[in-house]
């Protein structure tokens, strides 16, 4: 089960992530290079980040706005070289074309200070619709000593998914990854999408005069009647999550306007009791920092830089005693940076860097691993062009565009650089090349 987890985590984590919607745009009035770095999602502005702490609730004060919206991403997906079977029914084992996902959104003002983005997707790829990320929240501003102070609370189903800033796994770079490829190993810790859409929490926030930003929330595990109800299925079901389970976050963010800078830390902790009867459980203890820097100068030159390291300290009793794990003790590492620069909001160029690290197990790592280590790293390099979403573009604000081409490498996989897998295959065999048409509407 530990396995299971770990796995649906790296996948998870893969798999597209989307917070960039026409409807928010419209409720501001603003364009969508206003909240988005590029001109488009998920990277923030300090702009969108001040909109998303404010759950999603300011407008420019006209009425008639319907928070709906809609979003496609279209692909072709290539690996070095063609997988040992297909990655999924109706596939190839290599050169993919595929509709990755089809969404439709409730995302902005449902009233006074309350708000949503709640995704509902489509899989082209698994063909099925589940529930996708979902976050609503209430928030006020008060004055606290002089300073504008923001109260909020976010119901949400995937730890790390109400976060504002973007060096947190859920909203991290790539923004968009390969369904059919590869975009990283096949080890993940718990809060890099190990619970994603099979859990809901609560959390309390507060923002104090736009620099400390502070939350605190807990989370249960869904039942496996819900889940079903919501397609994500009983067949991955992680199991019961003990009343110990947190989720902290703590960050200072300093806007001078033409560049940002914010670093800070974070944490999830919990045990998972796979048979959900009582017995043995998985404890899983996450904490992470980051940081990141935006020069945003006059918006024609835009550059970021964001960085985040995590460290899980696992408990593995439940995997041991059901012969999953060789040992009751364990770790797992994920460093995390990458550089964006973006020209006049439309055109540009990323390079990012990964590196997972672990403990070696010759059970919890074994089919698939080298001498049971999760040792995974390599490089994303992306290039991409987004004609729309700045103010006068065609379509404004109803539709957005960008086309990107993405290239994965990696220099070791699952334990090894050459032959991870015992059946000669090596890390630079899973190099990945990933095109892909993104739009929202």
């Amino acid at each position: 089960m530990t396995a299971l987890v770990l796995a649906a985590g790296a996948l998870l984590g893969a798999s597209p992530a989307a917070q960039a919607v026409p409807s928010f745009a419209r409720q501001t009035g603003q364009e969508c290079a206003a909240c988005h770095v590029g001109a488009y999602g998920p990277q923030l502005t300090p702009y969108g980040i001040k909109f998303k702490i404010s759950g999603y609730a300011d407008s420019d004060g006209k009425s008639g706005k319907v928070p709906i919206s809609g979003m496609l991403v279209g692909a072709y997906t290539r690996t070095d070289k063609a997988q040992d079977e297909p990655p999924a029914d109706h596939t190839h084992r290599n050169n993919n074309v595929t509709l990755d996902e089809a969404s439709l959104f409730l995302a902005g003002r449902l009233a006074d200070n309350l708000g949503a983005f709640v995704q509902l997707t489509y899989d082209g790829v698994e063909q099925a619709t589940a529930l996708d990320h979902a976050d609503v929240r209430y928030a006020r501003t008060f004055d606290i000593a002089g300073k504008d102070t923001v109260f909020g609370v976010s119901v949400n189903n995937n730890p790390g998914v109400q976060d504002p800033f973007n060096t947190m796994t859920v909203w991290g770079f790539p923004y968009t990854g390969p369904a059919v490829g590869f975009g990283g190993g096949d080890a993940a810790t718990l809060i890099n999408g190990g619970l994603e859409h099979r859990v809901l929490g609560a959390s309390a926030y507060a923002f104090w005069d736009n620099h400390l930003y502070a939350e605190l929330g807990t989370y249960r595990a869904l039942s496996p009647a819900v889940q079903s109800r919501t397609g994500q299925g009983r067949a991955d079901d992680m199991g019961k999550l003990g009343g110990n389970t947190a989720y902290w976050r703590l960050a200072w963010m300093e806007d001078l306007r033409k560049q940002v800078f914010q670093a800070g830390v974070f944490g999830f902790k919990t045990n998972v009791q796979p048979d959900r009867q009582g017995g043995p459980s998985n404890k899983y203890d996450d904490l992470g920092v980051d940081a990141s820097y935006q020069f945003l100068g006059t918006r024609k030159h835009i550059g970021t830089l964001y960085t985040s390291y995590i460290r899980e300290r696992q408990s593995n009793d439940a995997a041991f005693s059901a012969e999953e794990a060789a040992r009751r003790r364990g770790t797992l590492n994920e460093f995390k940076i990458n550089a964006s620069y973006y020209y006049d909001q439309t055109w540009g160029l990323s390079l990012g860097r990964f590196l997972t690290t672990g403990k070696r197990d010759s059970m919890l790592y074994g089919d698939g691993y080298a001498n049971g280590s999760p040792n995974t790293s390599g490089y994303v390099l992306q290039a991409d062009w987004t004609p729309w979403g700045k103010e006068g573009s065609w379509g404004a604000p109803w539709a957005n565009l960008r086309l990107g081409l993405q290239y994965t490498l990696f220099d070791k996989f699952n334990g090894a650089s050459h032959n991870y897998d015992g059946t000669g295959r090596d890390a630079k065999d899973n190099n990945t090349l990933f095109l892909f048409a993104w739009t929202s509407f």
